[in-house]
């Protein structure tokens, strides 16, 4: 008979494969800003309208998700979130055909609702499959499979929808031939993305055995309502520092590839420029495997605290430095992101006097900050170009490392004294 560990482990590699698909699914996002700023004529505040319609989804569907995942249970909701996921995707055509950028908004919407419930439903199910004083580990690792996919998905996606049409023009006139072969790109790479969602919704489904009883839901008689968490301290400081973090690190990719198109940063072509922002995805991808082996040995709170300070001075020099040297500053940021959203994470469902259920929606629905945030640093772009924008992620960041230093000062909720006041 299969043990409860190894149970656990399987469960744990077959909920992996999400953390890689929604990685990848998300920074799609990053080469088609680019590419619909260039067919639509959208300024950086307009076209930032992608991101804050794909993020508005986690401030929206976070608390019917949480109902969801109770209902189906994990292996039900999972497989629903990955079929609203294929309807959005399959939405992207019918926006193309009518040409219309609100059906674009409205497309990127529902795909990021079923991230939502992927994300309310497999962060804490990673988390809990194994030891407790492993969790920070095991989460991390999760999202360095994330980050796997966030890595390779600028260069593929980049490879279609900045190249051909349009983008061959060469600074001509643009014919409307050219404008409707990009548009047509943009279909091909959201109805691939459809069938391999699809292939993983079988393959869910075909596990879904694996992850009865390998993870509770919720402890019996605990109040799972985000209302509760809204009366922790510590659920709230997690809450913002995740709003920051996932609004710092989405206006830095969304930005990326007009960053270095610059002829004063690196110059290079807009598809070029596309793939180079996989570095960016990279680098935290790196990160992740570095940071999983780091956190058996280094206070979690502290690990954060220093990685957001030298990423709020790689936002400073971009601002403040000419030439390639500030695109090279950009790209390293993601090194620096590598462990902040698990770790932020863990450390808050630690320290809230909340149930894990209702810290955990919400903190899927501070994810919004990517929302708001990108679209600050639009409308700073701009006004003051695309340097000036980095300073959005740089104050960021400076109050992620003062969440992070706070932290590792303070004790987990559940081994703090009975005598202890509530947060």
């Amino acid at each position: 008979m299969t043990s409860a560990a190894q149970r656990q482990r399987v469960a744990f590699a077959s909920i992996t494969t999400l953390f890689f698909a929604w990685g990848f699914i998300t920074v799609t996002v990053d080469p088609l800003i680019a590419a619909l700023k260039a067919i639509y004529s959208l300024s950086y505040a307009e076209v930032m309208l992608t991101q804050f319609a794909f993020f508005m989804a986690y401030g929206v569907v976070s608390l019917p998700a949480a109902a969801l995942v109770r209902r189906l249970d994990y292996a039900g909701s999972i497989v629903v979130a990955l079929g609203i996921m294929i309807v959005g995707c399959l939405t992207i055509p019918l926006a193309t055909h009518f040409d219309t950028f609100a059906i674009v908004l409205v497309a990127l919407f529902v795909i990021a609702s079923g991230i939502t419930i992927l994300q309310v439903a497999a962060n804490p199910l990673a988390a809990s499959l194994g030891p407790p004083e492993r969790s920070h580990f095991r989460l991390t690792l999760s999202q360095a499979f994330n980050s796997l996919g966030t890595a390779i998905a600028p260069y593929l996606v980049s490879s279609v929808v900045l190249a051909g049409g349009i983008f061959a023009a060469g600074g001509a006139a643009v014919s409307a031939a050219q404008r409707a072969e990009s548009l047509r790109h943009i279909d091909i790479a959201f109805l691939v993305i459809a069938a391999l969602i699809a292939l993983l919704a079988l393959f869910i489904w075909s596990v879904r055995a694996r992850f009865a009883g390998s993870a509770a839901l919720e402890e019996a008689g605990e109040d799972t309502s985000v209302l509760r968490a809204l009366r922790s301290r510590w659920a709230l400081l997690g809450a913002a520092a995740i709003f920051l973090y996932v609004g710092a690190e989405v206006s830095i990719g969304s930005l990326m590839t007009n960053f270095l198109h610059q002829g004063d940063v690196f110059g290079v072509s807009l598809e070029q420029a596309g793939k180079l922002v996989s570095l960016y995805w990279s680098g935290a991808m790196v990160g992740r495997f570095i940071g999983s082996a780091l956190l058996t040995r280094v206070r979690a709170g502290q690990l954060l605290g220093a990685a957001a300070v030298c990423a709020a001075l790689l936002c400073l020099t971009v601002r403040v430095t000419p030439g390639a040297a500030a695109g090279v500053a950009a790209l390293a940021v993601g090194l620096m992101n590598s462990i902040m959203f698990p770790v932020i994470f863990t450390l808050t469902l630690e320290r809230s006097s909340a149930s894990r259920a209702a810290t955990s929606g919400l903190l899927c629905m501070a994810i919004v900050g990517g929302a708001f945030l990108p679209r600050l640093a639009g409308h700073i772009a701009d006004v003051a170009g695309l340097r000036a924008a980095y300073v959005v992620p740089m104050l960021a960041y400076l109050c992620i490392s003062a969440f992070g230093l706070a932290a590792a000062q303070a004790l987990p909720h559940a081994r703090r004294p009975a005598a202890s006041p509530a947060h």
